[in-house]
């Protein structure tokens, strides 16, 4: 028997609170937390692994059948097997730079797919607790209020969110020539480091865009059907669909999202 979008987003929630709590807890001993390199400037920590064994007990014990898409190290299948049967896309801690820093701005990601569909998510935000979630049909809300994005449609008065490229350098001078254009055009671009969070701000209307030049799927999964179920759009850099994979990201409100896309394409 198919398993509903409220069912799933009930289990996920449930994993994403668990999650949560290890980071809470492990938050007034940051500054003792090793770090490890899973390569330049991209850092692991046992908070995250922790966190992520949290939600694949919550997750094994209420569906054992579930496929696992996972950022550290409990991936049961790759980003190509994505369109069969129920999978939890998860990222423990997006933005595990600015947890280790004491910065604010830090999530538990948890998207779910059922046979290759975005049906629920979560986006907790832990140090503000603020809980996004979001079921196919069912709208996108914020510790349990409906949300919407924004309806300002004059990119002069619209606060964008973007991703700077960290990983590969060869990408940073075609963004910084993106960024102009989209300061040039935009009253402000601000960019905290957790693209969990950029998307739900989109979602929600905090923000009227979001951009960035390569995100994972467990980055983007969750907050992809926020923004949908709230009214808007998410694509990569060519316009098309965006999917649950590694791509570029441009979301937004309909109107919003064609101009940063215009934007970001001129030149």
């Amino acid at each position: 028997m198919p398993i509903s979008p409220a069912s799933l987003l009930t289990v996920a929630l449930e994993a994403a609170q668990a999650a949560a709590a290890v980071i809470r807890d492990a938050t007034p001993r940051v500054r003792d937390i090793v770090w490890q390199e899973k390569g330049a400037t991209d850092f692991v920590s046992e908070v995250d692994l922790t966190a992520e064994m949290r939600i694949l007990e919550v997750v094994k014990r209420h569906i054992p059948h579930a496929a696992i898409l996972a950022e550290e190290t409990a991936s049961t299948i790759s980003a190509e097997a994505l369109r069969t049967g129920v999978v939890f896309v998860i990222d423990p801690l997006d933005g595990t730079t600015n947890f280790l820093h004491g910065y604010p701005e830090y999530a538990v990601s948890i998207g779910v797919l059922v046979d290759g569909v975005l049906s629920a998510g979560v986006v907790l935000d832990v140090p503000a607790y603020e809980c996004f979630t979001a079921t196919a049909g069912g709208g996108a809300h914020l510790n349990g209020a409906p949300i919407r994005v924004s309806t300002i449609d004059n990119p002069q008065r619209a606060l964008f969110g973007t991703g700077f490229p960290f990983v590969r350098h060869e990408e940073i001078a075609p963004y910084v020539a993106q960024l102009a254009r989209v300061m040039a055009g935009a009253a402000g671009v601000r960019r905290a480091g957790a693209a969990a969070l950029d998307l739900a701000s989109v979602a929600c209307g905090r923000f009227e865009g979001f951009w960035e030049m390569q995100l994972s799927p467990w980055d983007i999964a969750a907050g992809m059907l926020l923004v949908r179920e709230a009214g808007g759009v998410v694509t990569s850099f060519e316009g098309a669909e965006c999917p649950v994979a590694r791509t570029s990201v441009v979301a937004g409100s309909a109107k919003m999202h064609a101009w940063l896309l215009g934007t970001l394409s001129h030149g």
